[in-house]
């Protein structure tokens, strides 16, 4: 600041401002001084108390310094114009009590060090020196300025307005209340005084931020408290009162407005005394008061986020924060509030409409210490909303918040001819907002009423839309879309969540899609965008685009369904497409085609062409679930699965080319119900009053069916059921030990006939797992699984398998291995596999025999077969590898002459597999094979067939992490094969095959890498650097960089090795 002699002399009262502004200042220390004349500056820390006698003392020295103190004069004139103006003052001020004298003769200088900073203010300000910064304001006031005015301000307001205060706004202890009759004069002169100050920034400030509680309290009392507490004070003086309140409270920081009209307004009576910092109870009307000036804060613009900020501030960060975040008490305390209309509201639709999208922007803060108070505040207020005033929430809140999805929704009233092709419908940072806000109001809020999932499943088709877009794309929705769609799949009725999944896959009309013409694009953040696009002139591209689309919807619905397999709704979905499936065969059945039919009109050929398309879609799904769907889903269905086949028999019997595979179902089925009756399980009456539920069917079919086997099965079956087993004839008893791998009329109390892979009788759906599980060839099964094989009833080749134990078994199996249908097939291999397990004596003793049919069936394209085929070599060759691993190496390296063809290719790849099971088989003996295997993977790494070489390289990578530190001097021309391919081969997936070689050739070493590898590894490091600097494929330069990444760390922790506390105990001799 500028020194006290460099003011203009032209100011108020002819004296330098500076020299007056000071001595404002020293006046204010003076009267304020504490008794013994001590420094104030060291009673800063410890505010001292100021007895009537020391008030007084310093009163008077004030009149003598003002009276006779050189320069002083101008200070002196000064505060005889305040005076003059505030005659209350000035009455108070000469008076003999001395606490409202100080309190007096304070306000006044207050007054008077606000017309001189007003003054300075309005100042030219000085200009700067060249070179020097800017000097501060004129009306800055210093450090040691700034603390006599903060202690001149709270000493006014504690002589002279807390004392006036009436019982309920003042503290409950303390001095006598001065009579009624002066209070109401003395509240209105300090409060007026200090509403004048309070209008200086300079002054205001501090007064507000330490003071604004009790000059709200003075104002409230005045403005509108009883007449009986505001003797002496006009009707006119009243209002100005009232006015000045409503300034106040429109200028301060309005969450501090809050809280402070929040502690005035206390608890009510009944509660504990003194319940508001100090505070006695407050009295009815200011409570009333209060609230009214509340709802006047809340309904103000970003009123809303005012009175939440105002509940919820008070922790002041860090920690605190953090607690407050988990109070949801007190957050649930506002989202009542928020949720209430106050009673000043003109109506409820007014109040809804100017407070929900400030509740809306809640979701939107983006500070990290509050966000997570004010999201769960939106939330619940959203919840509570909907529960009271379902109609005005879902107009106000849910609405708008869905708005986003619902304007690209095929339901919206889309205005196609006014939206050019490329327009941003629905811009990123929009849809990643509104799919956000979707995930914190419903699933985190986690309320199922009908009105949100209502709300809810009308953008299901949209987020769905989404979801499939992310999953197919790098993008952060995908998670949110997937918790949204699993949250309403889980909180809904089964029989609403069924037709939502219906409506997802494209055959129902109950989730409204994404409009035909809007295409879901990657956006730059990592989200999404929503566009227009043409509609697609050319009918080849437009039913490419459609079937993609419909591939990809049920791929992601597939996905999608695989989280909800604990709840059994895969289950019944499947039970359901499967009934679906029916209903299409019986449609098949009746309609007519109007493809052959002259007569039929273009109406009819387009209704025939969707109920095609809609076929193709249930046979697609169906499909896609019994590969992806675990199969386990189905271990609680059996009776709805077998219902489901058997009136899929009963409506369309096998005929045309489906044929074969729809008897193998039917007969799958109709074995499983065999074999549950045959003494699979312990069937309580429970069980017989579920199964009863197939009587009808089973005598239908027993009618209908034009095979007369299985006419004859269902019809035992049937009486089986009735009888509750004690009637069950000898067919049922057959297709019973055919699924049970028993042999004949053993039954099911004979332990010795089970072998060891049949369904144990603890486990009662077991068998239907089985029979499930084992089309879908998604990989090896254990042993346990092993033995299941087609439980046709009408077939009487899967019998002669059964008999596994005598030579005749045997034989039976070895023909079998050779059926023309798939699942007989794959059955005995997986028998014959069993008895190899068991070194049943007969197999092993020709087990030349078995590698030949095993071999034979390696080349079968069905996936069951060719796979439990693998399951077999693979076991047999860890059996005895010195005699059939020569031979499968011979038919990798070189196949049979005349099948260079890619069937051939295709055969030595699944030998490739064998030769890999068995090396994990073998474990550490595969050190015995070593050169063998590399040298057989390294010829097929030069094949001219892309696929081979890549498998090839996979194999040798494995068997290389495998051999680990036993690779020995070979490891050179692994290395040299695999830098020429990665840098030469044109085909990109060979060249990542070969550099996830090198990634599985450091794992398997890990710390001995610089020793196994120490004459080649510069060279691998030059080769993985070339491969991430000039390789064009990112799956390549991602293998590259595993590499370098698994390659840096054992180097760390070669060269840095870590630190071990040890202790060395040295015996000297």
């Amino acid at each position: 600041m500028a020194s006290p002699t460099d003011s203009d002399p032209n100011m108020a009262g002819g004296a330098d401002p500076e020299p007056e502004l000071g001595c404002v200042v020293e006046a204010l220390e003076l009267l304020l001084r504490p008794p013994g004349d001590r420094d104030s500056a060291a009673e800063a820390a410890q505010e001292p108390t100021l007895c009537p006698e020391t008030l007084r003392k310093n009163a008077a020295a004030l009149e003598e310094r003002l009276s006779r103190a050189a320069g002083w004069a101008s200070l002196s004139s000064l505060r005889a114009a305040v005076l003059s103006r505030n005659p209350a003052l000035a009455a108070g001020a000469a008076g003999a009590e001395p606490g409202w004298a100080a309190a007096c003769g304070l306000l006044v200088l207050l007054l008077c060090l606000k017309e001189r900073l007003v003054a300075l203010a309005a100042a030219p300000a000085a200009a700067a020196a060249p070179g020097a910064p800017p000097p501060p304001a004129a009306d800055t006031l210093s450090a040691g300025q700034t603390r006599a005015v903060q202690r001149a301000l709270r000493a006014s307001v504690g002589l002279g307005l807390l004392p006036h205060l009436p019982p309920g706004l003042g503290p409950c202890p303390g001095p006598p209340s001065p009579p009624p009759g002066p209070r109401g004069a003395r509240l209105l002169a300090a409060a007026a005084a200090l509403v004048e100050l309070a209008r200086l920034p300079a002054l205001g400030v501090p007064l507000l931020a330490r003071h604004l509680r009790l000059l709200l309290a003075g104002l409230c009392v005045l403005g509108h408290g009883p007449a009986a507490l505001c003797q002496g004070v006009s009707e006119a003086e009243r209002a100005r009162c009232r006015e000045a309140l409503q300034d106040i409270l429109d200028r301060v920081y309005q969450p501090l407005a809050v809280q402070e009209l929040l502690i005035l307004q206390g608890l009510p009576k009944q509660s504990a005394p003194c319940p508001r910092a100090g505070l006695g109870p407050a009295p009815a009307w200011l409570r009333r008061l209060c609230g009214r000036l509340l709802s006047e804060r809340l309904l103000r613009p970003n009123g809303v986020q005012a009175v939440v900020r105002g509940v919820l501030e008070g922790t002041g960060g860090g920690a605190g924060a953090e607690a407050a975040a988990l109070d949801w008490r007190k957050c649930d305390a506002v989202a009542k509030i928020l949720a209430s209309c106050p009673q000043q509201c003109l109506s409820l639709e007014d109040y809804y409409r100017q407070v929900c999208p400030q509740i809306l922007d809640l979701l939107h803060i983006q500070d990290k210490v509050t966000a997570q108070q004010f999201q769960r505040v939106a939330t619940t207020t959203v919840l509570t909303m909907a529960r009271e005033h379902p109609q005005l929430a879902e107009r106000h809140l849910l609405q708008p918040l869905l708005s986003p999805l619902l304007r690209c929704s095929e339901a919206a009233e889309l205005a196609v001819e006014d939206l050019a092709a490329g327009t941003m419908l629905v811009p990123e940072a929009e849809l990643g907002s509104c799919v956000e806000d979707v995930l914190k109001v419903y699933v985190v809020g986690n309320d199922s009423s009908s009105l949100l999932l209502g709300s809810l499943q009308s953008v299901l088709g949209v987020v769905f839309s989404l979801y499939s877009f992310a999953k197919q794309n790098v993008s952060y929705l995908r998670s949110l879309c997937q918790e949204i769609l699993l949250w309403f799949l889980e909180k809904a009725e089964r029989e609403q969540s069924l037709a939502v999944l219906e409506g997802l896959a494209g055959l129902g009309s109950t989730v409204p899609t994404l409009h035909p013409r809007c295409r879901v694009c990657a956006g730059s953040e990592g989200g999404a965008a929503i566009t227009v696009e043409d509609t697609i002139s050319d009918e080849d591209e437009a039913l490419y685009q459609k079937i993609s689309s419909e591939q990809c919807h049920v791929q992601s619905l597939v996905e999608l369904l695989s989280h909800c397999q604990k709840s059994g709704l895969t289950g019944d979905f499947f039970i359901h497409c499967l009934k679906e499936l029916t209903q299409v065969a019986a449609e098949d059945v009746v309609a007519p085609n109007p493809t052959v039919e002259p007569g039929g009109s273009l109406l009819e050929l387009e209704q025939d062409q969707a109920r095609q398309e809609r076929k193709l879609l249930v046979l697609q799904l169906v499909a896609a679930l019994c590969e992806s769907v675990s199969d386990t889903v189905f271990t609680d269905i059996v009776q709805e699965f077998v219902a489901a086949v058997l009136q899929r028999a009963c409506v369309s019997p096998a005929r045309g080319p489906g044929a074969a595979a729809e008897a193998q179902t039917l007969a799958m089925a109709m074995g499983l119900v065999a074999a549950l009756l045959g003494g699979a399980v312990q069937l309580q009456s429970s069980d017989f009053s579920v199964l009863k539920r197939l009587v009808p069917l089973l005598e239908e079919l027993s009618h209908t069916y034009p095979e007369p086997l299985t006419q004859e099965l269902a019809s035992d079956l049937r009486i089986a059921i009735c009888t509750h087993g004690a009637c069950a004839p000898g067919t049922v008893g057959a297709a019973a030990d055919n699924v049970l791998g028993r042999k004949p009329g053993m039954g099911a109390q004979s332990p010795a006939g089970i072998p060891s892979g049949a369904p144990s009788p603890g486990g009662s759906r077991a068998p239907l797992q089985h029979r499930h599980s084992s089309p879908l060839a998604r990989g090896e099964k254990s042993t346990e699984q092993s033995t299941g094989h087609e439980p046709s009833a009408t077939d009487p080749t899967p019998a002669a398998c059964a008999n596994s134990l005598a030579p005749a078994g045997l034989q039976g199996l070895l023909v079998s291995a050779y059926d023309p249908q798939p699942p007989a097939r794959a059955a005995a291999l997986r028998h014959l596999t069993s008895l190899v397990t068991q070194q049943d004596p007969e197999a092993l003793r020709l087990q030349e025999k078995l590698l030949q049919v095993f071999l034979e069936n390696v080349k079968h394209e069905d996936a069951f077969v060719y796979l439990s085929a693998i399951q077999g070599v693979a076991l047999l060759s860890s059996e005895y590898p010195e005699q059939i691993l020569p031979i499968l190496l011979a038919r990798y390296e070189c196949p049979v002459q005349g099948t260079e063809d890619a069937m051939a290719t295709v055969t030595r790849m699944k030998l490739g597999e064998v030769l890999m099971r068995v090396t994990r088989a073998l474990g550490d003996m595969v050190f015995q094979h070593r050169e063998p295997l590399i040298r057989a993977f390294l010829r097929g790494a030069r094949d001219p067939d892309g696929a081979l070489r890549a498998s090839s390289l996979s194999n040798l990578g494995e068997l290389c992490q495998h051999l680990g530190f036993q690779l020995g001097s070979i490891v050179q021309e692994v290395t040299c094969c695999v830098t020429a391919i990665a840098q030469t081969d044109p085909k990109a997936e060979v060249r990542r095959a070969a550099v996830h070689v090198v990634v599985l050739l450091l794992r398997g070493l890990s710390e001995k890498v610089t020793e196994v590898l120490r004459d080649v590894l510069r060279d691998l490091y030059r080769l993985l650097k070339h491969v991430v600097t000039a390789e064009r494929d990112g799956a390549t330069v991602l293998h590259a960089q595993l590499a370098l990444e698994e390659l840096d760390t054992v180097m760390r922790r070669v060269l840095f090795p870590p630190q071990t506390l040890e202790k060395k105990i040295v015996v000297l001799p």
